[in-house]
């Protein structure tokens, strides 16, 4: 490719571009380029919105440029204000290397991990120490800091901002320094960052990376960007029935971002999906079935997107069982008259993470017992081998007493 060439090609369809011509400079010298992207390890998952990125950070890698995959084991102690309307919780160390455990093996389904250079902040934001933080503090006014959306709003509501939050984008435009960037990639609220991340490395007599950014994916609710914290996520390690049963569920409106941003087909080809489906050429269904199909593919392989396929239209389309259900063991001698309480059930089986969450699941009436509703959450069941156990729409377990 032409430089010209490579320009579309890697950023023909980003939001925006800090700035295009610099990009096409930087290409035109004929080196690998350093292309930067960060996570913060605040929960353990990558999902699909955060494929988004990955995904163009491949087309840098295909033509021969080096990605330098940052995880922020140090920012993420300090939390990433973008779009937040509140202080975030500080994560402790455990929480942060639990959670960056198994972030490369994630990645890996995405971009080739081994041409990856993959660099801890720590290892910089560290040894700074508070005279090398006090000497990055002076290099960025608290002016231009204000004006960051988030805060502005956050200011004329008189919710607090915590001066560490006002230092996370100086330390993530310091790893860029750190790295010596040409270029970082992120979703659009990343965009501040980025951008202080371009003076940063002037204030170092750095030639500055250029910032280029893509749109949010919207979650499967359709309505806020997909997070885990919000519980409207599609990782990309869930297994292919739960990966391609959520995203069956999102929203008929939301297909033609899903389209665009997650597969081949590109803008041009998602308004192409659209404009078929406003005419009733392709049902949403269909179109629906043809995205989980070539996500679950891509992330497994065509025969699990076959078979998850098979279970979803066999325990959605027909109303039937799931041909394979994980075994929920109970013990004969934690039973009372041959009873069990149900958020013991719901929590055993996976279909929650805690009591509470149980409870709240089952007064919401997301949870059957041999196809019966249970709602009332201090209610004692009978169960008997072979019953069946489903939570909210995904989640089946057959009872096995022991």
């Amino acid at each position: 490719m032409t430089a010209e060439e490579q320009l579309e090609h890697l950023v023909g369809d980003a939001s925006e571009v800090h700035s295009r011509e610099e990009l096409l400079e930087k290409l035109k010298l004929g080196r690998p380029l350093r292309i930067k992207y960060g996570a913060d390890p605040s929960a353990p998952d990558l999902h699909l919105g955060h494929s988004v990125p990955m995904m163009r950070l491949r087309r840098f890698q295909e033509l021969g440029h080096r990605v330098i995959f940052i995880i922020g084991d140090f920012t993420g102690r300090i939390g990433d204000p973008s779009g937040r309307s509140k202080t975030r919780p500080m994560l402790s160390q455990e929480q942060i290397e639990r959670n960056a455990a198994t972030f490369a093996e994630q990645a890996d389904k995405i971009l080739d991990i081994e041409a990856c250079e993959i660099r801890y902040n720590s290892e910089w934001l560290e040894p700074l120490g508070s005279d090398g933080i006090v000497k990055l503090a002076s290099r960025y006014t608290v002016a231009r800091m204000l004006e960051r959306d988030d805060f502005a709003t956050r200011m004329a509501n008189e919710t607090p901002i915590s001066i560490v939050e006002i230092l996370y984008p100086l330390v993530q435009g310091y790893d860029s320094v750190a790295v010596k960037a040409d270029v970082e990639v992120g979703g659009t609220d990343q965009l501040f960052n980025l951008l202080v991340g371009r003076d940063i490395m002037r204030a170092y007599d750095m030639q500055p990376q250029v910032a280029a950014t893509w749109t949010l994916l919207v979650g499967t609710d359709g309505t806020e960007k997909m997070s885990k914290s919000l519980g409207n996520y599609v990782g990309i390690a869930e297994p292919p029935e739960e990966m391609f049963g959520k995203l069956m569920s999102i929203p008929d409106e939301a297909l033609p971002q899903y389209y665009a941003l997650l597969t081949d087909a590109g803008f041009d080809g998602a308004a192409r999906i659209d404009r078929q489906m406003q005419s009733g050429e392709l049902h949403p269904m269909e179109a629906k079935k043809r995205l989980a199909r070539s996500i679950v593919e891509r992330y497994h392989d065509a025969e699990s997107a076959r078979r998850a396929q098979r279970e979803f239209e066999q325990v959605f389309s027909r109303g039937e069982l799931p041909s394979e259900m994980p075994e929920l063991q109970v013990r004969k001698d934690d039973l009372e008259d041959g009873r069990v309480w149900v958020v013991t059930l719901v929590t055993g089986c996976g279909g929650a993470s805690s009591n509470s969450e149980a409870r709240r699941l089952i007064r919401q009436g997301a949870v059957r017992l041999n196809n019966a509703r249970v709602e009332d959450e201090t209610a004692n069941l009978e169960v008997s081998d072979g019953d069946v156990l489903q939570v909210g729409k995904r989640t089946f377990a057959k009872i096995r007493l022991e």
